[in-house]
């Protein structure tokens, strides 16, 4: 009876043995083919959302001459003669950029320098957290800070400063990319072997310039890979520059007044101030369409930017 016991017992174990090999075995089959529907998902979306912005895009340049669209300095869709040239949008979409990138490209380095070389792990434990809600904080939060604290505080400096202006959104924007150039700036930093830091101090380097001519050379790479992404975020960047930065599409290139980015007017249009399938209706793809472009264009840049200078250790 004790044989008869000890047999199912070791039938029961058997049995209990095979049935985990064959749900591993079920599992190792089935997460590869969940992974790749996911890859493919995303695959599928990004080019479907390309198709449908080329596709209105051609829409709206069967109507409005390509030539015009790219040259010409008057942007006024909803006038009895209308106007599409894209130039000044690009113009004030570039102006709020450059001075995003001029505001956190300093902060959020040095930041990234501090936590990396100086900060003890206790203080970067506080420090890069904090750091980082501010990339959690709604965009519409930081366009209502912008026109509400922002703008009022430089016109005690800036009397000549307009309520919606360039100058206001440009340092929001710059504000709300620090956590991304600090974070990966950081990162890619504190990667570099500490064998390199030894051996500079072994030579007599101080902590600064181990930090700025031996470490931040070393990362390159991924400091500029964070400053290019940085960039593309504020070119895509909405609600700031639409609260903010009013909606004066203009070529002049002047912080203290109103202009209007591609993502502004973009909210603009798409607020119901356009008929459906009329030509200002189409211009948000076509508009839309250089955005991406653009966007584009600067993940491809940081993409090479971070292999040219990608060093191998």
């Amino acid at each position: 009876m004790e044989m008869n016991r000890d047999n199912k017992s070791v039938s029961e174990l058997i049995a209990e043995n095979h049935s985990k090999r064959s749900l591993l075995k079920f599992t190792e089959n089935a997460v590869p083919r969940f992974l790749l529907v996911c890859a493919i998902i995303s695959i599928l979306t990004t080019l479907g959302i390309v198709f449908t912005l080329l596709f209105e895009t051609f829409t709206f340049f069967n109507t409005v001459s390509f030539i015009e669209f790219i040259s010409s300095k008057q942007w006024h869709p909803m006038h009895s003669s209308p106007n599409f040239g894209i130039l000044p949008l690009v113009t004030g979409t570039l102006l709020v950029t450059a001075i995003a990138i001029t505001v956190a490209i300093p902060i959020g380095l040095g930041a990234a320098i501090y936590l990396s070389e100086y900060a003890s792990d206790k203080m970067r434990r506080v420090i890069k957290p904090v750091l980082e809600v501010l990339a959690g904080v709604p965009t519409i939060v930081y366009g209502f800070f912008a026109l509400t604290f922002v703008t009022p505080l430089l016109r005690q400096f800036v009397p000549d400063l307009s309520i919606y202006n360039a100058l206001s959104p440009g340092i929001v924007v710059g504000i709300m990319i620090i956590p991304m150039i600090a974070s990966l700036s950081e990162d890619a930093m504190s990667s570099v072997p500490n064998s390199i830091r030894q051996g500079a101090y072994a030579l007599g380097a101080t902590k600064l310039e181990v930090a700025i001519k031996v470490v931040l050379p070393a990362a390159l790479s991924g400091v500029i890979a964070s400053f290019v992404l940085a960039m593309s975020r504020a070119i895509g960047e909405t609600m700031i520059v639409t609260v903010a930065g009013g909606a004066n599409p203009t070529t002049a290139i002047d912080v203290t007044s109103a202009i209007q980015t591609m993502t502004a007017y973009i909210v603009q249009v798409s607020l119901g101030d356009a008929t459906y399938g009329s030509t200002v209706y189409y211009s948000i793809y076509a508009v839309g369409m250089t955005l991406f472009v653009f966007t584009l264009v600067m993940n491809i840049l940081a993409f090479f930017i971070s292999r040219k200078f990608r060093e191998e250790y």
